[in-house]
């Protein structure tokens, strides 16, 4: 474990027990609302139903009015409940990880919950103090160019060594796209960039932006193309310039600062680390470093529309603990921000499932490596405990129809006229 990743540790702790502090005395205080939260998380069930057994010794059934998820919890100490009330998902987490509640199976958990969130409504969401403190820390992270830079530094420098030992062999760190139920990850990885790929045939320069690894980079040089790679990420840039040799321009460059003319534009799950405040600036890139008739092929994580203002309002688990400045996409928007600088957006394909799958799959190499001692020295049970809740929660996210990826192309037409 390098210095860095222990000192982000360290930071994620800070962060999320500045969120998720619940001082015992407050359970008393608050213990006449327990059973008004549960009566809320059952009234907003619709579908599928939690078991929940109480500290108390006690059993409740919410929900279970229509078919849905079926889950059941062990909730040990009442403070879980209240950090849930108080904190949304970064409370959650810090119960679970103060043994305060468990389940055989959070996925299946986390997948009701997503389901069910818009009649759910503030149920399961920071409040109070707890949404303006996540909010403030949140803001913090902001996506200026120097915030963006430690921002990617916090999450993708944790080191080479410890993605490869659960990422499939050519590091790739985005949903995979399955041509069957039996196929491989690394096969399916390949499916998803060739599907990539597709969307930019025949393109003689490209631009990849937040290039990973550089393994959608080296298939396209693979094909012809001459290939122009940014990222902010002095780890994945040494990865990529030893492993793929030349013939692709590696360069360590904010998207903002671009200036060129490419025929195709690539980014993978890059957009969500743009933040709100700067979706514009990364239409501009597009708009700006596009021939006319050019293409932008773009995979991106959204969460339904209905739901984005709450979520922007606050900040959520894996903005406290995982991404710092990361905010999901909403398609709305998007669709309105190309549609200004007329960019068509065509050939839209989803593929939530997938995603779970992929996050199915990194979670059992991720427990096998940790199983095995193979993960860098330093990353102590406290951190393993951490990354395994990430992967469980975006899994849950993707089969509760929350969230979802998908892959479009933007075409840049002719001028906008008045």
């Amino acid at each position: 474990m390098t210095a860095h990743a222990a000192h982000r540790g360290a930071q994620l702790s800070d962060a999320g027990d500045s969120l998720g502090f619940i001082p015992r005395w407050m359970t008393r205080v608050w213990s006449g609302g327990f059973n008004r939260l549960l009566d809320r998380v059952d009234a907003g069930l619709e579908c599928g139903s939690v078991r929940v057994r109480l500290p108390d010794g006690s059993t409740r059934l919410l929900g279970g009015r229509a078919p849905g998820f079926e889950a059941e919890v062990e909730v040990r100490d009442w403070r879980a409940l209240v950090r849930l009330a108080a904190a949304g998902s970064a409370g959650c987490y810090q119960g679970w990880e103060a043994g305060e509640w468990d389940s055989a199976d959070p996925v299946t958990l986390f997948a009701l919950f997503c389901a069910n969130a818009q009649s759910l409504g503030t149920a399961a969401r920071a409040r109070g103090p707890w949404r303006w403190l996540g909010r403030a820390l949140h803001r913090l992270h902001r996506n200026s160019r120097a915030g963006a830079a430690r921002n990617i530094h916090a999450h993708y420098d944790l080191g080479n060594d410890f993605y490869a030992e659960w990422l499939d062999p050519a590091m790739v760190y985005s949903s995979a796209r399955f041509a069957g139920s039996e196929q491989p990850l690394a096969e399916a990885q390949q499916h998803k960039l060739a599907a990539m790929m597709q969307r930019v045939a025949g393109a003689g320069s490209v631009l990849e932006i937040g290039c990973g690894w550089g393994a959608l980079s080296a298939a396209l040089r693979d094909r012809g193309a001459a290939v122009t790679a940014i990222s902010l990420s002095d780890e994945q840039l040494d990865w990529a310039r030893r492993h793929h040799g030349p013939g692709i321009d590696f360069r360590k460059q904010d998207y903002r600062d671009v200036a060129g003319q490419y025929d195709a534009i690539v980014s993978v799950e890059m957009v969500e680390a743009v933040g709100q405040e700067y979706w514009a600036a990364f239409f501009d890139c597009l708009d700006r470093n596009l021939k006319p008739g050019g293409r932008a092929a773009i995979q991106y994580i959204s969460i339904r529309d209905a739901l984005f203002p709450a979520y922007a309002a606050g900040a959520d688990f894996i903005q406290t603990y995982i991404f710092p400045g990361g905010m999901l996409v909403s398609e709305a928007a998007f669709r309105r921000l190309a549609a200004e600088r007329n960019l068509a957006w065509i050939d839209q394909a989803g593929f939530a499932a997938d995603y779970a799958e992929t996050l199915r799959l990194w979670r059992a190499r991720f427990d096998q490596a940790v199983a095995e001692r193979r993960l860098p020295a330093g990353f102590d049970d406290r951190f393993v405990r951490l990354w395994r809740f990430y992967l469980m929660y975006c899994e849950g996210g993707f089969r509760g129809g929350l969230i979802d990826v998908a892959q479009i192309t933007l075409v840049k037409q002719g001028a906008v006229t008045a």
